[in-house]
């Protein structure tokens, strides 16, 4: 029988695949169909993107949390729901997992399969619109895991659909995104040197998200679900992006 933690591992490595083959195959598809038409390209990647995201977090969740960015994994760690031990591998496995999507991907397209992205994505508002992805997102899960928790899927697919619109960076919100999307020179692409900051504006949004989350959603004990995701750990939030 497999024990629960590599099964949650499992489940952040196939669903990173999954998703981070979405982000970059509906987008060298959108682009090709397009035109050249940038917003309906957008449109395409981002209904994508969403739907696949319901689906993963339904089916996953259960087994990991589906947490699929070390951003969420780091802020489950910090609430004290997994181990340090978990959210490393969690972290890997969604870095492996993803790649293997991105390449993937090229693959289906009949792209190189190794590729150094050149689009430019830098700047105070690129910065910013990163943060407030990444803060939404958070406070997303952890809002509505606490109030509405069978609507997890639905609200975070909805949430990353619209906020690829909404904000300047068309909502990476993903650490382990980013990284991968820096080896794809497509549509998704980011230049490696931008990543840094990228980052850095993610995990600040994040970090903001968990401060807010306390005031606006106190913790009661009693009134929690939780599922296992190893012997000994708990994750009581369905997380994910």
């Amino acid at each position: 029988m497999t024990s629960p933690l590599p099964r949650g591992l499992a489940g952040e490595a196939i669903g990173s695949f999954f998703l981070f083959a979405t982000v970059i195959g509906s987008g060298v598809m959108a682009d090709r169909l397009a035109g050249g038409n940038t917003a309906l390209a957008l449109l395409g990647n981002s209904l994508a993107t969403g739907a696949m995201l319901f689906v993963l977090i339904t089916m996953l969740a259960p087994l990991s949390g589906a947490h699929f960015n070390p951003a969420v994994s780091l802020i489950s760690r910090w609430r004290g729901e997994i181990t340090t031990q978990a959210m490393i591998l969690y972290i890997f496995a969604q870095l492996g997992g993803g790649l293997l999507g991105v390449w993937m991907a090229h693959g289906m397209f009949e792209l190189p399969i190794l590729q150094i992205s050149s689009t430019a994505r830098t700047g105070l508002g690129q910065w910013l619109g990163e943060m407030v992805a990444t803060f939404g997102l958070v406070l997303t899960i952890l809002g509505t895991a606490r109030t509405h928790p069978r609507a997890v899927p639905a609200s975070v697919a909805l949430y990353i659909s619209a906020a690829y619109w909404f904000t300047s960076s068309t909502s990476f919100a993903n650490p382990a995104i980013t990284i991968a999307r820096s080896l794809s020179d497509s549509f998704a692409g980011i230049a490696p040197a931008h990543v840094p900051a990228f980052i850095a504006a993610q995990l600040a949004g994040a970090a903001l998200a968990h401060c807010a989350s306390k005031a606006l959603f106190p913790r009661d004990d009693k009134a929690e679900t939780s599922f296992q995701v190893s012997g000994n750990v708990q994750a009581d939030r369905q997380c994910v992006t």
